[in-house]
């Protein structure tokens, strides 16, 4: 079940990251970012995760998402 909700949460987060960022990708791309995201902001921000649930986990991920869209635009194009 956890699988499931990291793509379902990463998917929202990398959509809303992708907007936010201004970013104009296509949908397996933008899932994958929210899913890196997720990845990247579940480890940083784990102890908020424990404390606030489902909401930390959200804004973590989106977190992790708009990290890794800068790392892609400033190193890849």
């Amino acid at each position: 079940m956890p699988f499931f909700m990291l793509i379902i949460i990463g998917a929202a987060a990398g959509y809303f990251a992708t907007r936010f960022m201004k970013l104009e990708t296509d949908v397996p791309t933008t899932v994958a970012i929210g899913i890196f995201g997720a990845l990247i902001g579940g480890v940083v921000l784990r102890f908020l995760v424990s404390l606030l649930g489902a909401v930390a986990g959200f804004v973590g991920a989106f977190l992790g998402a708009l990290a890794l869209i800068w790392l892609w635009k400033t190193y890849v194009k």
